[in-house]
């Protein structure tokens, strides 16, 4: 992740501006996005943890008591070891070169007592938020009163640093209410990602293409839309190609398809057959299984009982050809179950074209989520890439045109 002081809004403070301002001896909040994905306590790819470190070893140096907030998957309201912060602790620690204390809660008695005791240049880590039911609440009120406690561990002349780029899409307690209860800024993580989304939406280079994949339309619907229009080349594939298929009269096996979206991948393909690619060919297999028999087929030729796990060989190719020419790319979304090895191909072979690309000059992002993981668990280095976004849902709503509350509360009296 490339660092940024470059504000994501003409009126947005940022990091640095906290930093000028002066942070030694006072409390910062940080919101940060720390959700790995765990194999029982292993953490299988660190990406956002890296991520989130050039801001909070920057306000640490600076003898800044740093309390970090952030959720690991979808507890249910109340704590759950299986989704406690405790690995998360020790490898940011790790990362950081220095002690990370970790509250055995989100803000009581442990949380409260441990930010009370923090000297300067100190990090703190407190459980996962998510485990406070208000965190998510659709009760202002409720919100409210857990931003007013995470408030409360900073002390009245605290601050808020806003490096969760992954959750501004959502309006929760840690994102969005308490940026309007203490001065805010914009962390270089969701700086820099704000200003890599502008490079895509506002003067890309051209050629400018686009790779979407992933199991479901319905999912890429909004920013296939908003993207069609302005970019050269759109390129589907993954499990949401089948149901483009299926919009064709075409035979699909047993892949997936999401059949209440066969009209609107027809007329998608009606309003811009000069802009979408589809695969060609496609690896089939007879079961979803690592070891499943598995043959290429053209794509017009899925057998019945069989279904589609990747894109094939043909595909890799066309797409290739496409995706080294282009001066800019965004990649959101596997070609297939590229967890299985057998299947991994048509997303490696996707993936170190855009790596080429960018190898000749190209700017390319990568978009997170999946795909981020795709990279990463293929073995491809992060630095074949312009950008590997932290963001996933928060990307796709930026180029979709929303509103996002977690940035539009950063220039909210700013």
């Amino acid at each position: 992740m490339t660092t940024s002081s470059t504000s994501p809004g003409a009126s947005v403070p940022t990091l640095e501006d906290l930093l000028e301002a002066g942070v030694a001896g006072r409390g910062v909040l940080v919101r940060s996005d720390l959700n790995v994905p765990l194999d029982g306590d292993r953490i299988t790819d660190p990406g956002r943890i890296i991520a989130s470190v050039p801001t909070l070893k920057a306000l640490a140096e600076a003898g800044a008591k740093v309390v970090v907030t952030a959720h690991l998957g979808r507890p249910k309201g109340e704590p759950d070891p299986a989704f406690s912060l405790a690995p998360v602790a020790a490898r940011l620690a790790e990362e950081l070169g220095r002690n990370v204390q970790l509250a055995s809660d989100v803000v009581g008695q442990d949380a409260l007592a441990r930010s009370e005791g923090l000297t300067d240049g100190d990090v703190l880590l407190l459980e996962n938020v998510r485990f406070d039911p208000r965190e998510t609440s659709k009760d202002d009120a409720e919100r409210e009163a857990l931003a007013r406690a995470l408030v409360e561990l900073v002390g009245d002349d605290g601050a808020f640093v806003s490096d969760g780029f992954g959750v501004v899409h959502r309006k929760q307690a840690s994102v969005y209410d308490v940026a309007k209860l203490l001065p805010h800024y914009a962390g270089r993580l969701v700086a820099a990602e704000v200003e890599v989304l502008r490079t895509l939406t506002e003067d890309p280079e051209r050629p400018y293409a686009v790779v979407l994949g992933g199991s479901k339309v319905s999912d890429k619907l909004a920013v296939i839309e908003a993207l069609a229009p302005k970019v050269d080349t759109l390129v589907i594939g993954g499990g949401m190609f089948y149901t483009f298929l299926a919009a064709q009269g075409l035979e699909v096996g047993n892949s997936l398809c999401e059949e209440s979206m066969i009209d609107t991948c027809r007329e998608l393909l009606d309003r811009f057959a000069d802009v979408i690619h589809l695969p060609v060919d496609v690896t089939v297999a007879d079961a979803f299984a690592a070891d499943a028999d598995s043959k290429v087929v053209a794509a017009n030729a899925i057998p019945e009982g069989w279904m589609g796990l990747d894109i094939g060989p043909d595909s890799v190719a066309r797409f290739a050809t496409i995706l080294t020419g282009a001066r800019t790319v965004f990649w959101n979304g596997p070609m297939g179950v590229f967890e299985f090895p057998r299947f991994s191909a048509g997303t490696r072979g996707v993936a170190e074209a855009i790596a080429q690309a960018t190898g000749k000059g190209g700017f390319s992002v990568v978009g997170g989520g999946d795909s981020a993981a795709a990279v990463r668990q293929l073995g491809l280095p992060d630095s074949g890439f312009s950008h590997i976004s932290t963001g996933g849902g928060a990307s796709l709503e930026y180029l979709e045109g929303k509103t996002l509350p977690g940035l539009e509360v950063l220039t909210d009296g700013a």
